[in-house]
């Protein structure tokens, strides 16, 4: 299968960028949401985001909003839903898609933690359904972890692959179903001992960042951690976990210090303060500083 059709369900901040990176690649892209405003809007936000990336904004002459989501989905060869982190919603939308899509159409999940087993579980024909993690942000991050559920065919995995490699992006085939995937696993795995550090008072948040920024951090986007390990030594691995690893957090629960922040409102950015206090013009610098750096890599290339 060749497919020429996408079709995205739901056109929050995911779910505008994925159609953007299909759409940037020459794809037609229908893509619905149940707010009316938000999924008019879609095609005006990704001609501003081509704009600012230096791309050609016509490629949101190709992005379609749909009024149903049985509209949005007909056509489609490839579907990818991209609702909030619920997976009661997403059962539910998941239906709407079976009932409405064509059998051949390839159905994915943009999940970034919830099991696709589990999202899937009510579908009467499971072996095209599968997990599509995008990073944020979609139309700029080269990865895509594609997650085979219990009863994923082999070649519908491969499809998914094929399509993605074939519009830029580097797809990597997750073949257990677990939670958060790997990305998420690697990087929860940090912010948790993260968290604990300052809740143990060793330091605070700021140098927690300013650590990993100016070291580790420089290395991670040319050198893998299992490139490190195999680069320093297994020998020198090994003799460091014997050292450190009980002494790591263990907590199997979200730590207190982030549950406190959570109930006292501090939400981050969007509310002045989380781990740090951060003013409009602080939390600006920060997007700007992430955007100029994500910019810096070839638009064509993601």
């Amino acid at each position: 299968m060749q497919p020429k059709r996408i079709a995205v369900i739901g056109a929050g901040l995911m779910g505008h960028g994925i159609a953007q990176a299909f759409a940037g690649a020459g794809l037609a892209v229908s893509i619905h949401d149940a707010d009316p405003a938000r999924r008019a809007g879609v095609p005006g936000r990704i001609r501003e985001s081509l704009e600012q990336l230096g791309a050609d904004p016509a490629a949101a002459d190709r992005v379609t909003p749909a009024d149903t989501l049985a509209a949005a989905v007909a056509d489609a060869d490839v579907v990818i839903e991209a609702v909030p982190e619920d997976l009661e919603l997403k059962k539910r939308v998941f239906a709407e898609i079976e009932a409405a899509a064509r059998p051949s159409a390839l159905l994915a999940s943009n999940t970034s933690v919830i099991p696709i087993t589990q999202i899937m579980a009510g579908l009467a024909h499971r072996r095209r359904a599968m997990g599509t993690h995008w990073w944020n942000p979609p139309h700029q991050i080269p990865l895509v972890e594609v997650v085979q559920a219990e009863g994923t065919g082999d070649a519908e995995i491969e499809a998914m692959m094929a399509l993605l490699a074939g519009i830029g992006k580097k797809p990597v085939h997750v073949r257990r179903d677990v939670p958060g995937f790997i990305g998420n696993r690697l990087q929860h795995a940090m912010w948790r001992e993260a968290i604990a550090l300052v809740q143990a008072g060793v330091c605070d948040a700021a140098t927690v960042d300013e650590v990993v920024k100016e070291s580790f951090g420089r290395r991670l986007s040319v050198l893998g951690p299992l490139e490190n390990a195999d680069l320093v030594g297994t020998d020198l691995t090994l003799m460091v976990h014997r050292y450190v690893l009980h002494d790591l957090d263990r907590t199997p629960g979200p730590l207190p210090l982030l549950e406190d922040l959570v109930a006292a409102g501090r939400l981050g950015m969007k509310t002045g303060g989380g781990f740090r206090d951060w003013t409009e013009a602080e939390a600006q610098a920060v997007r700007t500083r992430l955007a100029d750096h994500l910019c810096r890599f070839d638009v064509h290339d993601t």
